[in-house]
């Protein structure tokens, strides 16, 4: 579930309802329950929809602040969102591999991959819309057209792109059954001793800090990275980390976890770095898959980014 509404955006009608019923737990903020009960929203889009009576209390609206009973009864009605249209924009693109299915991009730091509420213009969607002329897959629908993964936005790399629905359902399935490949090389804190190491951690939400992903054995989803040390430095390590799994900040969540967090992560890391770095050192180095046409073996490199390969220099 997505979080659908901002202010750009308008409410056409109701898609979905949920009907939740309180168990032995009560005196809980409608808000915080509704908040921890659908973790995918936001807390201040939860409170809009309070405010806009989208959420309702035995079938009757109520402030975030009410304190919630035992048996009470909660229906919370998810607008559907008419979405913006995207435009097609001329964005120089990295083309490291293309044919008439699918499309491997190099994309550079500080893009972002699709449309989202404060970018909706600059993205890597805008940019191969323009690119392939409206010939992309559309099973992710108008916001995210060919994109079957993403990378974040400080992350550099290869990324695929499908250009139509049997490409994406195929490269979809390869990412779900974890038979693509995805070789990540990273810059972290603190010198590994060990050559080789497996993390083998799940990762969900943070339930301290919901914008955050961590470690939850609780809620998490299995989540598996395998790494090597390629070079050791005074204060710092270069791996390449090979994925298993693909959960969103796997890399950035399970080094941190074991103390070794990426440098220029301001997100999952808090020591103070002397670079001036943008973001974390992440590069998506390699992606191989079985070409949806005839299931032959691509695989296509991106090399590293400038700012990367002058750090290492540095360090």
């Amino acid at each position: 579930m997505q979080e659908n509404v901002d202010c750009g955006r308008y409410w056409k009608n109701f898609m979905e309802q949920f009907l939740y019923q309180i168990g032995l737990d009560d005196d809980e903020r409608l808000d915080k329950w509704v908040s921890n009960a659908l973790p995918d929203l936001s807390r201040s889009y939860i409170q809009k929809c309070i405010k806009e009576n989208h959420v309702l209390v035995n079938q009757k609206p109520q402030k975030a602040s009410y304190r919630l009973k035992v048996d009470d009864e909660i229906l919370f009605s998810i607008p559907e969102a008419v979405e913006p249209s995207i435009e097609a924009e001329d964005i120089p693109l990295t083309i490291l591999y293309e044919d008439e299915e699918v499309l491997v991009v190099n994309k550079p730091k500080g893009m972002v991959v699709h449309p989202a509420p404060g970018h909706y213009s600059g993205t890597l969607v805008n940019a191969v819309l323009y690119h392939c002329r409206g010939c992309l897959s559309g099973i992710n629908g108008v916001m995210r057209p060919g994109i079957v993964h993403r990378i974040d936005q400080d992350t550099t790399g290869s990324l695929i792109v499908c250009k139509n629905d049997h490409a994406h359902r195929l490269i979809a399935a390869q990412l779900k059954e974890h038979t693509i490949t995805r070789r990540y090389r990273a810059i972290v804190h603190g010198v590994i001793g060990q050559d080789t190491g497996v993390i083998d951690a799940p990762i969900g939400r943070d339930p301290k800090e919901r914008k955050r992903m961590a470690v939850n054995e609780q809620n998490g989803k299995p989540a598996v990275t395998h790494y090597t040390v390629l070079q050791r430095f005074q204060e710092y390590t270069y791996i390449e980390c090979h994925l298993e799994t693909g959960r969103t900040h796997q890399i950035r969540v399970h080094m941190s976890s074991i103390g070794h967090p990426l440098l220029g992560d301001t997100v999952y890391c808090h020591r103070k770095e002397a670079f001036h770095l943008e973001g974390q050192t992440l590069h998506a180095m390699t992606i191989g898959f079985a070409h949806p046409v005839d299931g032959h073996y691509v695989e296509v490199t991106a090399p590293l980014p400038a700012y990367f390969e002058h750090l290492l220099h540095i360090l």
